[in-house]
């Protein structure tokens, strides 16, 4: 049996030993102006698909392999929905979020974990704090403490729990062992890895470990977009209850403040997810789809980039959409002695 354990950290740590890297062909993604100079530059890749799939716009190599991070999670949760999670749509969301930590995202893990008969002490993702500054402040305060947790990192907490709540609720469902849940050839594991072959059209050619300890499997910038772009247009069966779940309740996708909650409101239809290390995904109901990875893989350009994609993919003409708001998602402003002296800019609009 191959487990996490011996999947080799050298495999990631040669530069250049495997053949291309995300380093190669990355081109300008956000220009950061200050005083009306640039002073930084964001470099990366991303891609646009029209319904059809075609390339409609890219920057930098659209087929560069990438590990998806979190934007992995809608298709992870569709492969749970597919091997016996039953969850109302609110909880479905939450399985595909990378959420704030607010307490009613901890309160959808607990309703999870209970629905199976399972408590937050049966989580094995790794602990943490909230995303959400008060949430986190809020949590080391309180005077008391929760059921299986205390004030300091805690495995319900982490912005993976929902995922892995839904992870362990499908064990149950399935009849798997909930023992090794998180070993690459668990049933669950072969069966993420599965549905993201099939939904982006990509083998996943390596594996690893994500944060939050759960396999990660590569992909392509292009096959991210194709799978979303799928998942976003289904018109039934599994892939539209999580596009449905996700666009209608986009508060457990992230929370307070989140890119990926202010571009679902902004635009009926989408499924948008965020990743770590500076990959997105987001595809329209017209299954037109963008994605892309950040080199240096920071925070501070994405929702720039982010609105600059959706509006090329189509996304202020959905019906319904609110340009004003999509607009307002991009306006990443910088600041000078607290005011703005200058914004995050992107070439490719």
């Amino acid at each position: 049996m191959v487990t996490r354990s011996q999947v080799a950290p050298s495999s990631d740590t040669k530069i250049g030993t495997h053949g291309p890297t995300v380093a190669d062909a990355a081109a300008p993604l956000a220009h950061v102006l200050r005083g009306g100079l640039v002073e930084s530059v964001h470099l990366g890749h991303l891609v646009v698909l029209g319904p059809d799939g075609a390339v409609r716009l890219a920057v930098g190599d659209p087929d560069v392999v990438i590990w998806p991070r979190s934007s992995a999670k809608p298709v992870q949760a569709l492969a749970m929905l597919e091997h016996g999670l039953d969850l109302p749509d609110p909880l479905l969301a939450l399985v595909a979020a990378s959420h704030n930590g607010e307490p009613f995202h901890r309160a959808g893990v607990r309703e999870i974990l209970g629905r199976a008969g399972l408590t937050p002490g049966d989580l094995r993702n790794t602990p943490d704090m909230p995303l959400h500054a008060p949430s986190a402040f809020a949590w080391q305060m309180a005077d008391h403490v929760e059921e299986g947790d205390g004030p300091g990192p805690a495995p319900i907490a982490q912005n993976c729990s929902g995922k892995h709540a839904g992870m362990l609720a499908t064990c149950v469902a399935a009849g798997w062992s909930r023992e090794g849940y998180l070993e690459i050839d668990h049933p669950l594991q072969v069966a993420v890895r599965e549905r993201l072959a099939a939904l982006t059209g990509v083998e996943p050619a390596r594996v690893t470990v994500d944060g939050c300890g759960a396999p990660l499997f590569s992909t392509t910038l292009s096959g991210l977009a194709r799978a979303f772009g799928r998942i976003a247009a289904a018109p039934d069966g599994p892939e539209a209850r999580v596009a449905r779940a996700m666009n209608a309740h986009p508060e457990m996708v992230g929370g307070d403040g989140r890119e990926a909650t202010l571009a679902m409101r902004a635009v009926p239809g989408l499924v948008a997810k965020d990743g770590a290390d500076g990959v997105y995904g987001a595809g329209l109901p017209d299954g037109s789809a963008v994605a892309f990875k950040v080199l240096d893989g920071g925070p501070r350009p994405r929702p720039a980039i982010l609105a600059a994609a959706l509006r090329a993919a189509g996304a202020a003409d959905v019906p319904g959409a609110d340009p004003a708001a999509l607009d307002s998602i991009g306006d990443v402003p910088v600041l000078g002695g607290g005011r703005p002296v200058g914004r995050v800019s992107v070439p490719f609009a």
